[in-house]
């Protein structure tokens, strides 16, 4: 049974103070959408049925979970970033919480632990919602700000595969080109939901619904949900904490109104085009390209579609912050969105850290214990802006890394890449390795601004197995069985891994999802992603544990889980299979080492060397009893 975890300083620690490394995976990318209907993105869908659908079965059955769970324990993951979306507990309407959904979410949680696995709680989103081309919110909460989602997509003012793809003739297609979902961000439908759920109070203080502001409102709501979710847990000591919100948006706060939004790809909005947009004006915007800068245009909302619901405007219009003359946009207040009071707004300072604090305080009123597991947005973590102060204690930098050249091209080169957002090149792999440990350095400064420095786990990070042109997919068709199919990913998780290693960091994989196939339409059923590290159309009838894996080697390799004093060095070569380990021991600590060796790699007798203690290997744990204090390095090499 996993137990409680704690921090000190920049280290997870475990009841015996001992230092662990936190090593899991995101269970699992399906939890985005329902089980009932089957609400993966490459079927259509209008969502009127948003009020009756159900999550329970994500991320497993129960009648499967506890084999997907054995096979996470065997590959030696000892922590979940358990999804759910707020969509799944208060779907209904609001205040209406789904029980069944919350009896199942606490029994995944409890069957976890029994798995020996750590668990922290994901409300996951991504986009604000399904109606908006992502995951996460009820759709009530777009009847709650006066917008008509049914209209997103004739408009423009979202992108959803459920829409323009066509699940007919699947494959790659133009209408919805791949890792597009990101986009909508910067679509006038994320643009002004972020806008009212952060600053709704600043920006649309007339905008009232049931007697509060929009943003009280809404986000009485979340938080509503989190402490239903935390009192059906409470009990459970594998749960240790909570992450805040997956990879939030800001809208329109602090930017300029014809300031662009710059995303890597697609359509260049600024707040003014979105704006104009959602009520009904035809706009032509300029599109770029990753690494080629404006390649053309585009023009939306030929039809001129207003997404607001009969007897609702545009709270920001009616503020006069814009309006039409002639028919065309025109600016009235440029700095509408970067003031308040003659006061220059920060997003960190007054609008993220309030909302750290009150999901710090939502959950430690049922159990004081609980971490917080951090997220501010993405792009802002991964240029290394850091964390607003005034956040609240024990929380945990939980920002998320990728190599985004791979995981937006779905292409990946062992010897050379050209970064998809500064054009850089590195050559030869060491040169990739060494961007990677640079790119998360950058992540740990940011959590070192976290109540005078934190400890950083990466809550998400992970390759696409259908990169370079799905070519492990057709080599599958072509009745190859080797490992080589998945070389490229393995490659990449392998350097990955090495990185981690290096920093000495926590990180939680993504994903893990039962309903993925080896299909480039379907993949994790959600927008075409596709970073499973299991699918069913592995299993071409193999049993025990590492059956359905997918580039195995890459990420189930040795670790140290427990040090007995403090873990300084790590690291794996898996080309010789050596794996060594320097640990500051402390006797004084009354629990062992533990390390993580793979029995497909390291079998059941493995060459250890050094002179930190002795050694007892079972069930692929080597654990070492510290017979003196002071800096040990132990070596492994598989025999």
């Amino acid at each position: 049974m996993a137990g409680k975890i704690d921090i000190k300083g920049t280290t997870f620690t475990d009841v015996h103070g001992r230092h662990v490394t936190l090593r899991g995976v995101n269970f699992g990318g399906d939890s985005k959408m329902p089980t009932s209907p089957d609400g993966h993105t490459y079927r259509p869908s209008t969502f009127d049925d948003h009020r009756t659908v159900s999550f329970v079965g994500r991320p497993a059955d129960l009648t499967e979970l506890d084999e997907h769970l054995a096979r996470l324990q065997h590959w030696g993951f000892n922590c979940l970033r358990l999804l759910l979306t707020w969509e799944a507990v208060e779907h209904a309407g609001p205040g209406q919480y789904d029980e069944g959904f919350l009896d199942y979410y606490a029994e995944v949680c409890r069957r976890a632990g029994a798995h020996g696995l750590h668990v922290f709680v994901d409300f996951h989103q991504d986009a604000w919602s399904r109606m908006s081309g992502g995951d996460g919110a009820p759709g009530w909460t777009w009847e709650a700000i006066g917008m008509d989602f049914s209209k997103f997509s004739s408009s423009g003012a979202a992108h959803l595969m459920q829409h323009q793809y066509d699940a007919a003739r699947g494959g790659r297609q133009d209408a919805y080109p791949v890792m597009s979902w990101s986009g909508n961000y910067s679509r006038p439908a994320n643009g002004v939901m972020w806008t009212l759920f952060f600053a709704g109070a600043d920006f649309a203080p007339d905008m009232i619904v049931d007697g509060r502001n929009i943003q009280t409102y809404l986000q009485d709501h979340y938080f509503g949900a989190v402490r239903a979710v935390a009192e059906r847990i409470a009990h459970l000591d594998n749960v240790i904490g909570f992450d805040t919100l997956n990879e939030p948006g800001t809208g329109y706060i602090g930017k300029a109104l014809t300031a662009p939004i710059i995303r890597y790809k697609g359509p260049i909005w600024t707040a003014l085009d979105g704006l104009a947009l959602a009520s009904g004006v035809e706009r032509r915007l300029p599109v770029v390209s990753p690494g080629q800068g404006v390649v053309g245009s585009q023009t939306l909302n030929t039809e001129g579609v207003s997404i607001w619901l009969e007897g609702h405007e545009d709270p920001f219009r009616a503020a006069g912050v814009w309006d039409l003359q002639d028919g065309a946009p025109v600016v009235l207040k440029e700095d509408y969105f970067q003031s308040i009071g003659g006061r220059t707004v920060e997003l960190g300072r007054d609008y993220m850290a309030p909302f750290f604090r009150r999901m710090a305080a939502t959950v430690r009123e049922v159990r004081p214990a609980w971490l917080i597991f951090g997220e501010v947005d993405p792009f802002e973590a991964v240029m290394g802006h850091g964390f607003p102060e005034g956040a609240p204690e024990r929380m945990v930098n939980a920002s998320h890394w990728y190599d985004l050249t791979a995981l937006v091209t779905k292409r990946f080169t062992p010897d050379q890449m050209t970064h998809v957002l500064t054009g850089q090149v590195r050559q030869g792999g060491k040169a990739i390795e060494d961007g990677y440990v640079e790119e998360m350095s950058m992540l740990i400064a940011a959590g070192k601004t976290l109540d005078g420095g934190a400890p950083t786990l990466l809550g998400e990070c992970g390759v696409q197995f259908d990169m370079n042109d799905a070519e492990a997919y057709r080599r599958l068709s072509q009745g190859e069985r080797g490992a080589d199919i998945w070389a490229a990913q393995a490659e990449a998780l392998g350097r990955m891994y090495n990185a981690i290693d290096r920093l000495l960091l926590s990180s939680t994989q993504w994903n893990y999802t039962v309903s993925n196939r080896n299909d480039p339409m379907v993949g994790d059923g959600w927008n075409q992603e596709d970073l499973s590290i299991w699918s069913s159309d592995q299993l071409d009838g193999a049993e025990g544990p590492d059956a359905g894996g997918r580039a195995i080697d890459g990420f189930c390799r040795p670790y140290v889980r427990a040090a007995q004093g403090v873990l300084l060095r790590q690291a794996f070569c898996r080309e010789t299979g050596v794996f060594e380990a320097e640990i500051d021991m402390d006797p004084a600590l009354h629990a062992p080492t533990e390390i993580y060796l793979p029995q497909r790699r390291f079998s059941d007798t493995p060459r250890v060397e050094g002179d930190a203690g002795t050694g007892v290997l079972e069930a692929q744990i080597l654990r070492i009893t510290a017979e003196k204090a002071g800096r040990q390095t132990i070596r492994v090499i598989a025999q």
